[in-house]
């Protein structure tokens, strides 16, 4: 059987490696595509554009990947910028919002991690939680300098997730925001242990799925193979 091949979001910010200084460039963390590397699908890397080009740019594609970076614009869901909320990447959102519904209406498969969870739930008409230490009191989602603080989710069960990772699990976290109101089809799939939504999932579709932590370092390849799985039957019709 062919390969799938995922489209994947990506930063657009300022840059410096090597000789090369201080250059805008498309870019990506290699942890984040790996895993798909290894469940033997191909990347397509899909850099912010025309959001009317959304629909065209997954044509071509037989999954959406969204994956982290900074905060999605409160704007976006009618709120006022929090004092700790990033300055706002409006096309990068605009882009990914747009590559949401595209996806969606397509039927596709769609995964979104940190950031990405958060994209697919503003574009459902959700909230999110724009400084989580002022709802949980303290910082340890989001510990600073990349440092990856381990905390335990629990799965809801009879949900897509339940069937791919443990009801009971430590997971690697690192957001300071979070998803408040829930957008619309959507449902919780898992929370962490104090309550904060940690994944949500659309049940009417065969692979919808957001997870507010990083899967991508913890090891498991269940919900990588089973993304890929659900690209190859949807490149496959």
């Amino acid at each position: 059987m062919s390969a799938p091949v995922i489209g994947v979001t990506s930063y657009v910010e300022e840059s410096s490696t090597g000789i090369w200084h201080d250059q805008h460039a498309v870019w990506l963390p290699d942890a984040y595509i790996a895993p798909l590397r290894a469940a033997g699908a191909v990347i397509a890397v899909l850099p912010e554009q025309d959001p009317a080009l959304a629909a065209d740019a997954l044509a071509r594609v037989d999954a959406l990947y969204l994956t982290g970076g900074y905060d999605v614009d409160p704007a976006s869901y009618g709120a006022a910028a929090h004092g700790e909320t990033d300055a706002p990447r409006a096309a990068r959102d605009a882009w990914e919002l747009a590559l949401v519904g595209a996806a969606c209406e397509a039927g596709m498969p769609v995964l979104g991690v940190c950031r990405g969870a958060q994209v697919m739930n503003v574009a459902r008409g959700g909230t999110l939680h724009q400084h989580v230490p002022d709802v949980v009191g303290h910082d340890e989602y989001q510990m600073g300098d990349a440092i990856f603080r381990e905390l335990g989710v629990s799965v809801l069960p009879d949900t897509l997730l339940a069937s791919l990772h443990p009801l009971e699990r430590e997971v690697p976290m690192y957001h300071h925001q979070a998803i408040d109101a829930v957008g619309e089809g959507l449902v919780v799939s898992a929370r962490s242990v104090h309550g904060l939504v940690e994944a949500v999932e659309d049940p009417s579709r065969a692979f919808c799925l957001g997870l507010q932590w990083h899967p991508e370092l913890d090891g498991l390849t269940a919900v990588w193979e089973a993304f890929a799985a659900a690209a190859r039957a949807y490149g496959t019709r």
